[in-house]
């Protein structure tokens, strides 16, 4: 059996099989390649979540404007990462036969519509909408550039290029937080988006002007109709070690969304009491990604795929432990630190496990649904634990975010186990 076929389900009961952790070939090479090519991936990461997340800073604001439960702001959220979950599968599907770049740059223009009309929202529902279209677009810039990584780079840079490009997430991810933030408590929600979309605008010119063409050939075989290829990215859920790492998606997002939607509300009330500013500040923790994920992305070549999302997930839960604390730097510097810290690791070793579980001729679908189950679970994150406020506020959203952590950390150590003969 080759190294790395996909797992049988029945491999277990072969004693000619040994069940051993992944862990990547030695580097054969040194370096990382283009300077340029590697910022720009960092830029796709900046610029995508830039405008995803942007609302939850504003959440507690918007409670107030328009008079809606929790629930119904938070959907503000989840919107968005409901779009990216229903167009990622199939946009990814029909982009195997589609350049690259070209996906990356024409999303990253067109997102910049949605953004700016959604300054216009005249009430909640308008403002969701705009929202879903964001999502909507959002995967032909990430979720192409995760496909772009594993192509364009050789198999031992992969997992520090795809922390890098994770780590432009992060900034991106805070960044637009603090925009939103500063702009609602200084100016009023409005400009949050007429700023994030002006913004974008200029992010697409910076990744056209720096993002290399790819050195993989477009297919030229058009004969292969949308329905077939989907059904062949539908075929992905045979491959056990894939369902795996989809599992693991949805449980790393569904924890992070969850953690940082309401802890806006658990942090605004007594004893802490922060304003809408001050909770656009709180977002700056995603910072540590900057430093932290690449050193992850390093660790992971030496130490094994397994023990990596083992150590990611382990840190992760204690964060969210943590952050039942009353002391705000407490909460902010060692509870949301180690969740941001596991969940980027978590992030770009699952992003790297998918190159090698994945066959050659699907990466770009089997991302698309990677994509997918990841935002189902933040969508899922931005609204369950809603319910779990109404019955325990914040202590009762920690227990169901460190019970579905304990499940994703059960899967991603069964699955992710290799065959190897003996």
């Amino acid at each position: 059996m080759d190294e790395f076929e996909p797992v049988s389900p029945f491999a277990a009961a072969n004693p000619a099989i040994e069940i051993v952790e992944e862990r990547l070939p030695a580097p054969d090479k040194p370096g990382l390649g283009s300077f340029r090519a590697v910022a720009a991936v960092c830029l796709c990461g900046i610029f995508a979540f830039l405008n995803l997340y942007v609302t939850q800073p504003l959440l507690p604001l918007l409670e107030q404007i328009f008079q809606a439960s929790k629930s119904a702001v938070g959907f503000t959220v989840s919107a968005s990462t409901l779009g990216v979950a229903l167009s990622a599968p199939i946009l990814c599907a029909l982009a195997e036969q589609m350049n690259r770049k070209r996906v990356i740059v024409t999303s990253t223009l067109v997102l910049s519509l949605p953004t700016l009309l959604a300054a216009t929202a005249p009430g909640l529902h308008t403002l969701d909408f705009w929202r879903f279209l964001q999502g909507l677009i959002l995967p032909g810039v990430f979720a192409i550039t995760i496909t772009y990584i594993g192509e364009e780079w050789e198999h031992h840079a992969v997992p520090i290029v795809m922390s890098i490009y994770v780590s432009g997430t992060a900034f991106g991810g805070f960044l637009g937080r603090m925009i939103a933030g500063v702009a609602a408590e200084r100016l009023n929600w409005r400009w949050s988006f007429l700023l994030l979309g002006t913004l974008t605008l200029a992010g697409a010119a910076m990744i056209a002007r720096w993002l290399p063409n790819e050195k993989r050939p477009v297919p030229k075989d058009t004969k292969i109709g949308p329905l077939a290829q989907i059904g062949a990215m539908l075929r992905h859920f045979r491959n056990p070690r894939l369902v795996a790492t989809f599992a693991v998606g949805f449980g790393m997002l569904f924890a992070l969304v969850g953690t940082f939607t309401y802890i806006t509300f658990y942090l605004a009330d007594a004893p802490f009491h922060l304003s809408t500013e001050a909770l656009s500040y709180l977002f700056a923790i995603y910072l540590i990604g900057l430093l932290v994920t690449p050193a992850g992305g390093y660790l992971v070549t030496r130490v094994g795929m397994r023990a990596g999302i083992a150590f990611a997930i382990g840190a992760c839960l204690l964060g969210a432990l943590i952050t039942l604390s009353h002391s705000l730097w407490v909460v902010v510097l060692a509870g949301l630190g180690l969740v941001c810290t596991g969940v980027f690791i978590a992030q770009a070793t699952a992003n790297s496990f998918l190159r090698i579980a994945a066959p050659a001729g699907g990466r770009a679908s089997a991302a698309g649904l990677y994509i997918c189950c990841y935002y189902i679970g933040g969508t899922a994150g931005g609204v369950v634990p809603a319910y779990m406020w109404t019955l325990g506020k914040w202590p009762a959203c920690v227990i169901l975010i460190a019970c579905e952590l304990a499940v994703t950390l059960a899967i991603a150590l069964v699955g992710w186990r290799m065959p190897r003969k003996v």
